[in-house]
């Protein structure tokens, strides 16, 4: 006859705590939308408006600049916007009159196809953190703002000022 192997309290216990070690990890927090501009930008991107400070943006300095497709439509004002043009706004602190400190955020405009999304203006809009998360896709007063600059004399397809 054979004999049942003893298992120790102590034993059970430590199995016990180290079970969790040897479990599947969680999966990781989905780290949400990716930005619709790339971490590079600047390589590629013009600047369009130069600093200067804006009382739209939370009273924060501002420096826009456009992708390549974007360029010449947003500077002769006589050609729409190319689906998947790019408009990207730097935010800095007020008081960065130079746009020198480190950029705050960026709030971003994709332009979408014609007719595919009239409630944001066939554009998408985003909110961009320092760490390149996207803090806020197709935020109402974005919209709400630019929709008025498309009927503007100085507004081209919803982007409210002359370079």
């Amino acid at each position: 006859m054979s004999k049942a192997p003893v298992v120790s309290f102590g034993r059970v216990a430590r199995f016990a705590l180290l079970l969790p070690l040897f479990a599947a990890c969680p999966p990781e927090p989905d780290p949400g939308p990716e930005p619709d501009f790339p971490e590079d930008y600047e390589a590629d991107y013009v600047e369009v408006r130069d600093c200067r400070g804006s009382a739209d943006h939370d009273l924060n300095t501002i420096r826009i600049l456009a992708s390549p497709e974007a360029l010449e439509p947003y500077m002769t004002r006589g050609m729409p916007f190319p689906e998947g043009a790019v408009v990207v706004k730097e935010e800095y602190e007020f008081g960065d009159i130079a746009c020198e400190g480190p950029i705050k955020q960026w709030t971003v405009m994709r332009r979408l196809a014609d007719d595919s999304s009239p409630d944001t203006l066939d554009w998408a809009w985003q909110r961009v953190d320092f760490d390149r998360h996207v803090r806020s896709s197709d935020e109402p007063r974005c919209i709400g703002c630019h929709m008025g600059c498309g009927v503007a004399p100085d507004g081209h397809d919803w982007t409210c000022a002359l370079p």
